[in-house]
């Protein structure tokens, strides 16, 4: 496993919408998010197909209380290639986010031109999208937020899902060179999210054992995530009353291995300055690669 350290920042624009002027002004919060306690337990999660009940967690989870700070402030300093997440405005011509046709016709379309602008890719991928939301998820066909401190892909498993899409010869060709795998993750609804916000660590405070394997189990295949072990050095972020107009980019594998963050970790939790009947957060997930010549 390979150390995360620190890379140069790049630019980032300057058309991130600023937080609602209506919102209470927050510089952090404390809220506990499960992490692995230690690896006396091997991690596995069996995660059912969607609709059909919620993950099972095999693993030594503990809750741990940490400081998570408003990113707001810095949102334009982030980099994906030092802290492994940074904000964007995004707007969409989307309607209904839980129109198959609709996320195919068009916001594949926007995904793949964001991912070029934000990163220089030469081509980029979209594969996987995932609806989650906090109100009856799993009776709705959707899947919940999850609250476990994770990273959707490992130094095993990334090159493995560029195997998976794309043909053998392309395949090849494009492991040979720099890809890096990107989560795009918005709220869906009309309001601004107010229920289980993700949280993001800074992966300038991750120290290779931070990152624990852990199968993820499924009816038909078995693939590999990375579970946090937790660290008191973590530095938490998130983004409050995260809205329709934005986009958080998570960057969940990089195959370079010149310095810059390589894997990140993420979670949802409770934020104690939630409303107190919070409207359900609705969420959509996008799964890119970003392939470089």
């Amino acid at each position: 496993m390979t150390s995360v350290q620190l890379a140069q920042p790049t630019a980032r624009p300057t058309n991130v919408r600023p937080p609602d002027a209506q919102a209470k002004a927050v510089t952090f919060v404390e809220a506990a998010v499960p992490y692995l306690a230690d690896l006396s337990i091997k991690p596995v999660t069996y995660n059912p197909p969607i609709g059909a009940g919620v993950p099972r967690r095999d693993g030594n989870y503990r809750d741990f209380k940490v400081r998570i700070h408003d990113a707001r402030p810095i949102a334009a300093d982030l980099s994906l290639d030092r802290q492994a997440f940074s904000l964007v405005g995004q707007q969409t011509a989307v309607r209904d986010f839980y129109d198959k046709e609709e996320i195919r016709r068009t916001w594949e379309p926007e995904v793949e031109a964001m991912i070029r602008r934000e990163t220089g890719a030469s081509k980029v991928v979209v594969f996987d999208h995932t609806i989650r939301t906090a109100d009856r998820g799993v009776e709705r066909g959707h899947r919940a937020p999850v609250r476990s401190v994770h990273n959707d892909y490992t130094e095993r498993s990334g090159p493995q899902r560029v195997r998976d899409l794309l043909p053998p010869d392309e395949a090849a060709a494009r492991l040979a060179k720099r890809f890096v795998e990107i989560n795009v993750w918005r709220n869906i609804g009309h309001h601004p999210v107010e229920m289980s916000p993700l949280g993001f660590v800074d992966a300038e405070s991750i120290a290779p054992r931070d990152l624990a394997v852990c199968d993820l189990v499924y009816a038909d295949r078995t693939g590999e995530i990375y579970i946090g072990v937790y660290n008191a050095d973590h530095r938490w972020y998130y983004f409050p009353r995260l809205t329709r107009e934005e986009a958080v980019l998570i960057k969940c594998y990089d195959s370079m291995k010149d310095g810059r963050a390589r894997f990140s970790l993420h979670s949802a939790f409770d934020d104690p300055t939630s409303p107190p009947n919070p409207r359900p957060r609705e969420s959509i997930e996008t799964r890119t690669f970003a392939f470089f010549d």
